[in-house]
């Protein structure tokens, strides 16, 4: 059986040195710490080499912009399609480090070297709308109740503090009326939550009067902490 050749770095070189012969370069390997170095006129182009799109390739290639503003990181053409989402999120991220990227077909002799994007200063474009929506998210929240990183946890959502506002003023107080909530510190969002019942916690007795149901007693005692914010709150405000 014939072996596979692992493939290595120095694969990557013969196609990338064509390319850019053909474009009218001269070429050299190893220069001063660099993997490839192209020379036109007065351009010259810097190529660092990696088998994997890695942290440490961009580590390597951010450094060789001391010398000049066209570096390129170049890989093996991933396998994966290049229109998917990770890709196109590694790509973006290249793009911000002002670095070209170049993928090589078949590596070794007959590879092909093909520029995916050149090296160009990035445009930095704010998401208002995505901006806004934190904002919106942590003005709805009393305090920090997330660890930053979880995702097998609980995470406490303004929605879900909102939720659990009501369903303490209403196992405090009794039943009582969307207004009634309101006026008490529910909010704007207070009927629809009622409406809505996502998490099932509410009961309408009668129109325009709610009550809260075992299961809400129950599971709002997961949250402790802000089950006693909002029953000592409720407490202050009856003193005043």
């Amino acid at each position: 059986m014939k072996e596979t050749k692992k493939l290595q770095e120095i694969d990557l070189y013969k196609p990338i040195q064509t390319y850019f012969v053909r474009e009218g370069y001269e070429v050299y390997g190893e220069v001063k710490d660099c993997d490839i170095v192209a020379v036109k006129d007065e351009e010259l182009v810097v190529v660092e080499l990696k088998l994997t799109l890695s942290v440490d390739l961009l580590i390597q290639a951010a450094k060789r912009q001391r010398i000049t503003d066209k570096v390129y990181v170049a890989i093996p053409k991933p396998k994966h399609r290049l229109n998917s989402k990770k890709w196109t999120e590694k790509c973006h991220l290249i793009r911000r480090l002002e670095l070209g990227l170049i993928v090589v077909s078949s590596p070794g002799k007959r590879g092909k070297a093909e520029i995916i994007f050149d090296p160009a200063p990035f445009k930095h474009r704010k998401n208002k709308l995505k901006r806004e929506s934190i904002i919106k998210e942590i003005n709805g929240r009393s305090a920090d109740y997330n660890v930053g990183g979880s995702n097998r946890t609980k995470i406490m959502t303004a929605y879900k503090e909102n939720c659990i506002q009501i369903a303490c003023n209403l196992e405090c107080l009794g039943p009582l009326s969307p207004r009634r909530l309101i006026q008490l510190g529910t909010g704007k969002n207070t009927s629809s939550i009622l409406t809505k019942n996502y998490y099932g916690w509410f009961e309408r007795i009668k129109r325009g009067t709610y009550v809260i149901t075992e299961k809400g007693i129950a599971e709002i005692k997961e949250y402790p902490e802000l089950v006693n914010y909002y029953l000592t709150k409720l407490s202050d405000d009856k003193v005043t």
